[in-house]
C-alpha cells in the first residue's frame, strides 16, 4: 500500500483499501454483475428470517453475511418472496456511487503519525486482516448477501435506503479506541470465518451468539460501540417505521440479528416480537 502524506482527489491505495474494508461491513455501490454458479458446486443457503408486524405494517429482517464465495445460492424461496413482497430494502447503509464522496468520508479512517506517515486507524487496520483472510477463502462483496440485494432491488426500481449514513458509519469504525482492540494474541472467541459462514448458510445463530459474547468480553467498548448501539438504534428505526405502513424488508449483518442484545431483543424488552420465518 501506498504511504506518505494523503493527496487531494487522489484514489489512493490506502484509501481504497479503507472502502473496501467498510465494504466488507456495510453495503458496498459495486458495479458487478450477479455470478454465474455452476451446478456442480452449488451450496443451497437457509439464511435466517424474521417477521414484524402490526396492522397495516410489515417489516422483514434478514440476516446478511457481507462476504460469500460464488457458489452459495440464498436467494430463493421465502426469501426471495419476502423481497418481492416488499416496497422497499433498507440495508446497514448506502456506500456512495460517487468517487469524491467516498474519498471524503474514507479520510476519517487514517490519521498522519509523528514520522508523517499515513496510516489506517487501529480497528480499521484490524479489520482489513479479516478481509484478506475472506479474500484467501474465496469470499468477496460483490457476491455478499448485501450486495446482491442492492442490485436486484436498483435494477427493478425497489427504492434503496440506509440506518445509517456512510459517513457516520465509518466515522464510528475510526473512533473505536487503541484499548478495545483485538490483537493477533487476543481472539476473542475460538469461532473461524468459516465457521460463522456455515452457520448463516444453515440459519443458525448459535455461533454468531458465541462469537458476539467472546467479542464483549475482550473488547466491551468496541461491543458497545459496534453492536449494542447500533441494534438499539436500529430498533427504535423499526418502532418508529411500524407507525407508517407498508412493507419493508430490512437486511443487516447476522451479527445484529444473534446474542443478548440484538435487534430483536432490543425489541422484545419493547413488547415488539419479531417472528423466524426462516
Amino acid at each position: 500500500m501506498a504511504r506518505g502524506q494523503k493527496t487531494p482527489g487522489r484514489f489512493s491505495g490506502r484509501r481504497a483499501a479503507a472502502l473496501l474494508l467498510l465494504a466488507s461491513i456495510a453495503s458496498p455501490a459495486l458495479p458487478a454483475p450477479v455470478p454465474v454458479i455452476r451446478a456442480p458446486s452449488v451450496v443451497r443457503a437457509t439464511p435466517a428470517l424474521w417477521e414484524i408486524s402490526d396492522s397495516d405494517t410489515k417489516i422483514y429482517l434478514f440476516g446478511t453475511f457481507h462476504s460469500l464465495d460464488g457458489r452459495t445460492v440464498w436467494f430463493d424461496h421465502r426469501v426471495r418472496e419476502a423481497f418481492n413482497g416488499s416496497d422497499e430494502l433498507m440495508l446497514e447503509t448506502i456506500v456512495p456511487a460517487d468517487r469524491t464522496a467516498m474519498l471524503a468520508a474514507g479520510d476519517q479512517v487514517s490519521e498522519i503519525g509523528p514520522d508523517g506517515r499515513t496510516t489506517l486507524k487501529p480497528f480499521i487496520a484490524q479489520t482489513q486482516q479479516v478481509i484478506g483472510h475472506g479474500r484467501a477463502l474465496g469470499m468477496s462483496v460483490e457476491h455478499g448477501a448485501d450486495s446482491v440485494l442492492r442490485r436486484i432491488a436498483e435494477d427493478s426500481g425497489k427504492p434503496v435506503g440506509g440506518l445509517e449514513r456512510f459517513e457516520d458509519q465509518l466515522g464510528q469504525l475510526a473512533r473505536i479506541p487503541v484499548s478495545a482492540q483485538m490483537n493477533s494474541k487476543q481472539t476473542p472467541v475460538a469461532v473461524s470465518l468459516g465457521d460463522l459462514l456455515g452457520a448463516w448458510t444453515n440459519g443458525d445463530t448459535g455461533a454468531f451468539s458465541t462469537m458476539l459474547a467472546g467479542f464483549e468480553a475482550k473488547s466491551p467498548v468496541a461491543y458497545r460501540m459496534l453492536i449494542s448501539d447500533r441494534n438499539a438504534r436500529w430498533g427504535q428505526w423499526i418502532v418508529n417505521r411500524l407507525d407508517r405502513p407498508g412493507t419493508v424488508f430490512v437486511a443487516v449483518g447476522s451479527g445484529h440479528l444473534a446474542g443478548k442484545d440484538s435487534v430483536q431483543q432490543w425489541l422484545a424488552y419493547r413488547g415488539i416480537t419479531a417472528t423466524r420465518v426462516g
